[in-house]
């Protein structure tokens, strides 16, 4: 059975600030987790990716331990998954670029 074609993974300048704040670690784990988790499938519900409600943040969640990554996924005119946040969520709080952020 052929693979389907993987889809391209790109930051936004936001996601990207959002990354350059985390610890080098979190990033290293964030980057690591991302090709593997994303790039084939993005929009099938795992234990660790969901859809989420209507928020305006983002319509997908990747859980990473602790560390939450919302993106959107484009199929035409090409596969992209399109990272637009990452952020620490501790207990029932996320936070994002250092703030709080709530997707109600």
């Amino acid at each position: 059975m052929a693979r389907r074609p993987k889809h391209a993974i790109e930051l936004t300048a936001e996601a990207d600030t959002h990354l350059a704040a985390l610890s080098a670690r979190d990033r290293t784990t964030v980057l690591d987790s991302l090709e593997g988790q994303l790039a084939h499938q993005p929009t099938m519900e795992t234990r660790n990716r969901k859809h989420l409600r209507p928020n305006p943040l983002a319509p997908w969640e990747l859980r990473i331990g602790r560390l939450r990554v919302y993106f959107d996924v484009e199929q035409e005119p090409r596969r992209v998954v399109r990272i637009l946040a990452v952020g620490i969520k501790t207990r029932n709080r996320i936070r994002i670029g250092g703030e709080e952020v709530e997707l109600k």
